[in-house]
């Protein structure tokens, strides 16, 4: 071992003596965090001290209250009004207290801070997570929808004004037409679930213009995501489930006998959620269309066919498609999500405003109901009060533009390769209820079948947080006892994919042998292992001063 110039040598740490607990709570840089009205009252702020009692005499700091400066400040009271002062608030003034512990700037901030360090993101480690892609946000895409001009634009500026937003929309409209080999595209819907219900509408609307109206059912297989009966349920159409084959796909045959008059269509997810490519939807969407109905497809997994297949091929209505799923921008979580609506050549024209249109003189229009005119009559309407999402948008053309077509192409290929790893990584460990039935697409599926008696997949779960991962997706499709569904994505290296497949076989292992200890898993989170059902049933959700909680108890 070397010695520095000071002499000082490192010595090598003594092992097997056990640490003990912290008078903090805290574990180094594991820290330990109160709620913010546990560090702070309402009475005070950050700097306050507890008032001091008189003092007797003249010593150290020793003035008395009222004289010099130990005299207290007078508090400024709101100046009536005629008395000269201007009243800056309008009579605006709070007549109760705000509630809200005073904390100094730098407590709030170490509070806040502290807290985002227990978060997990994408920034972090690898999101198994599938059926909802958390994939890496290129920083660049950020870059482009900061500039000025996208990012600090109002949706009511004159046309004029926005040229080069609306030139934005239009070019990235014209990459997803191209991409799926469809005809038009509604760019207004905020997400998937809005996509959806965005593609039912327009099959009403074409049903109802051609006097079909009466078509009341929707045909949803098992295998479809969970949002799609819930959207067709919501447009006013009664669901019936399809079943999914032995091999997880859908039931062709049972789908086509279902078929009649009162069906409008189906909605399918393809490549399905059990993670397999639908082999069968040209004759699925020949059949519906031969029966009257429509085809929406749930594009949510585009990512997995991205540049390899076009599904205006396959016979597809409509597909919406989730912009933070296959091109790469935040996952909406409720907020600045995005999910245009591809549609066929026969529902285009029954699609919502607006939508940007480019003119002969190359400037771009942007067709509201007062501009539409004569040349859409049969449009449903609108979606949302203006136009999409415009930081959405921007970072969705950006990430096409960086990648171009082979490299869109390349993106497909990436995501299921990794996939596939991951699957014959673990199938020897975890069962596969459809290894057998090929390659899958994005996502890898597994069950709890194999584990021990009384483990099952919300250990394993439970195991992986310990071992640093965000856990899968679980116990989703329901297709499958006990599922975990895992989505890898283009953007994980072979060593981060090496790295969870590691840590799930370990855990895996552990849960096959019946290692009690993770069934109080997790040991190393900030907080152990929860009653979910309560937590479901009765969640704490407002923070009441423990006197007050235990009268209302």
């Amino acid at each position: 071992m070397s010695i520095n110039a000071s002499g000082w040598r490192p010595e090598a740490p003594v092992s097997g003596g056990k640490a003990s607990p912290t008078v903090t709570g805290n574990k180094a840089l594991m820290l330990e965090e109160a709620l913010i009205f546990e560090i702070g009252d309402t009475e005070t702020t950050g700097v306050d001290f507890a008032e001091a009692p008189p003092l007797q005499g003249r010593g150290w700091g020793g003035a008395v209250p009222g004289a010099g400066l130990g005299e207290s400040p007078p508090t400024p009271s709101p100046s009536p009004e005629g008395e000269g002062s201007a009243d800056r608030l309008a009579g605006l003034f709070r007549t109760t207290p705000i509630g809200l512990p005073g904390l100094s700037e730098p407590e709030t901030v170490r509070h806040y801070t502290r807290l985002s360090r227990q978060n997990y993101g994408i920034d972090l480690g690898f999101f198994p997570l599938g059926s909802c892609t958390m994939k890496h946000n290129p920083r660049l895409n950020e870059k482009m929808a900061r500039l000025p001009g996208f990012a600090d634009i109002h949706p009511l500026q004159p046309i004029d004004s926005v040229q080069g937003a609306l030139g934005v929309i239009h070019e990235l409209a014209t990459w997803l037409i191209t991409l799926t080999g469809m005809h038009g595209v509604a760019m207004s819907p905020k997400a998937g679930a809005h996509g959806e219900l965005c593609g039912v509408l327009a099959i009403r609307a074409a049903l109802e213009a051609k006097g079909e109206g009466h078509r009341k059912i929707i045909l949803v297989p098992e295998s479809a995501h969970g949002t799609n009966p819930a959207t067709a349920a919501f447009a006013g159409y009664q669901v019936e489930d399809i079943p999914a084959t032995a091999e997880g796909r859908v039931d062709t045959q049972a789908l086509i006998a279902r078929l009649g008059p009162d069906v409008a269509g189906v909605m399918i997810t393809n490549p399905n959620t059990c993670g397999l490519f639908e082999r069968d939807m040209r004759t699925i969407s020949d059949a519906v269309h031969a029966a009257g109905g429509y085809v929406y497809c749930d594009g949510a997994n585009f990512n997995a066919i991205v540049g390899r297949v076009r599904p205006g091929d396959l016979g597809i209505d409509a597909m919406h498609i989730n912009l933070h799923k296959t091109f790469s921008t935040p996952h909406g979580g409720g907020g600045p999500g995005s999910g245009p609506v591809v549609l066929s050549e026969a529902l285009a024209p029954f699609g919502p405003l607006p939508f940007v249109a480019k003119q002969a003189d190359g400037h771009f229009a942007l067709i509201e109901e007062e501009t539409a005119g004569d040349d859409h009559p049969h449009a449903f309407g609108r979606m949302v009060a203006f136009h999409g999402q415009m930081g959405m948008f921007t970072r969705a053309l950006t990430y096409i533009l960086s990648h171009g077509a082979d490299g869109l192409r390349q993106v497909a290929e990436d995501a299921v390769l990794n996939a596939n790893y991951i699957l014959r990584s673990l199938d020897d460990t975890l069962d596969a209820p459809f290894g057998a039935s090929g390659p899958c697409m994005h996502e890898a599926l597994f069950s709890d079948n194999g584990l021990a008696t009384g483990f099952s997949t919300i250990d394993i779960a439970k195991g992986l947080i310990d071992e640093g991962f965000h856990p899968m997706t679980m116990y989703f499709p329901l297709v499958v006892h006990g599922a975990m569904l895992i989505e890898p994505t283009e953007t994980e290296s072979k060593a981060a994919i090496d790295q969870f497949v590691m840590a799930l076989r370990s855990v895996a292992e552990r849960a096959k042998a019946g290692d009690v200890s993770l069934k109080s898993a997790p040991h190393f989170a900030p907080r152990s292992r929860l009653d979910e059902t309560l937590a479901a049933r009765k969640p704490v959700l407002v923070w009441k001063e423990p006197g007050l909680a235990q009268a209302a108890e």
